[in-house]
């Protein structure tokens, strides 16, 4: 038996939500922008493989690699609820690159899990399982949180709660509205674009963020699509952040003159994110972004809508 699962590139923190929010994207042509996990039983001992364009970014031993950590979890999960465990063998399939601020961790850490459940005819409850992303994910940032590995779960926009026992709840998204993403090919590392924020805000700061979130929450409920767009902007940390990614104050003017409705940075960096209604316009900026953003051969540009489907069971061979 074998099976195969793929978890989707997120877009978290989208500006106005530090930490609490976060998008699954899907690119328009169909490319699955995201990482795939396969699980398959063995006669022997477990082995973790790994192929895909940035597997040669990990490390050699595969026991330190964090989807070996998630098979370790996911079999204690098993052993407490006396369910006994089976021989199987797991193959990475890494298609996102490190650091580039997609959630490439969460899109390991999720599509171990949902792999792993399926290969164990989901014996952990969705719940149970999400729990247990965030513990993982939390290993890598050095504090556990949702706004990556809950859209990359459940797909769509995610709105972090973390209390009365709800992880986040889904928030309704405009469908007309495109999303550039564009990854120039360095790489920012979690710590280094948290260590760069200030320890203490301002009191306007603070209020200004609670407004925004707010505001954009109430807005993409009622279906106040300019409202929602003018709360877009992030005073938490792209202020500090936008230092880290040469030529960001570049792509916002010009993306600003292709009409985009917001202009932002994806997760900690330093993969951007640009808002447009406009498919001919979403073209052209991400004409410009490969010539002018994209400093090496790393680099790509994808036009996305959100993925409302998140991570899924796509088959039994990578």
């Amino acid at each position: 038996m074998s099976v195969v699962a793929f978890a989707p590139a997120s877009t978290a923190n989208v500006s106005v939500g530090f930490d609490v929010l976060g998008a699954a994207m899907a690119p328009l042509d169909g490319t699955l922008l995201g990482d795939r996990v396969l699980v398959a039983d063995t006669e022997g001992d477990f082995a973790l493989g790994k192929t895909g364009a940035f597997a040669h970014k990990l490390p050699d031993d595969f026991k330190q690699n964090i989807v070996y950590d998630c098979y370790l979890a996911y079999e204690k999960a098993l052993e407490q609820k006396g369910i006994g465990r089976k021989p199987l063998v797991m193959t990475l399939e890494k298609n996102m690159p490190v650091g580039s601020g997609l959630g490439s961790s969460a899109t390991s850490i999720v599509a171990a899990f949902v792999a792993l459940n399926a290969f164990y005819d989901q014996a952990l409850s969705e719940h149970e399982l999400m729990l247990l992303m965030g513990e993982l994910e939390g290993q890598i940032s050095g504090s556990v949180h949702y706004d990556n590995v809950a859209p990359c779960h459940f797909g769509g926009m995610q709105l972090v709660l973390d209390e009365a026992g709800v992880v986040s709840q889904t928030l309704p998204s405009f469908d007309d509205w495109y999303w550039v993403l564009c990854y120039p090919g360095i790489n920012v590392s979690t710590s280094a674009a948290r260590s760069i924020l200030p320890a203490q805000y301002r009191r306007q700061d603070c209020l200004t963020y609670g407004r925004r979130l707010a505001g954009f929450v109430h807005a993409s409920h009622t279906g106040q699509e300019p409202v929602a767009a003018a709360m877009l902007k992030d005073v938490i940390a792209e202020p500090y952040r936008s230092q880290l990614i040469p030529g960001f104050d570049a792509v916002r003017e010009q993306a600003a003159a292709m009409g985009a409705l917001a202009t932002g940075i994806s997760g900690s960096g330093p993969t951007v994110f640009c808002v447009l209604k406009d498919l001919s316009q979403a073209e052209k900026l991400k004409g410009w972004l490969a010539e002018h953003f994209i400093q090496n051969q790393d680099g790509f540009c994808h036009i996305c809508k959100i993925d409302a489907e998140g991570a899924r069971v796509t088959g039994t061979e990578l």
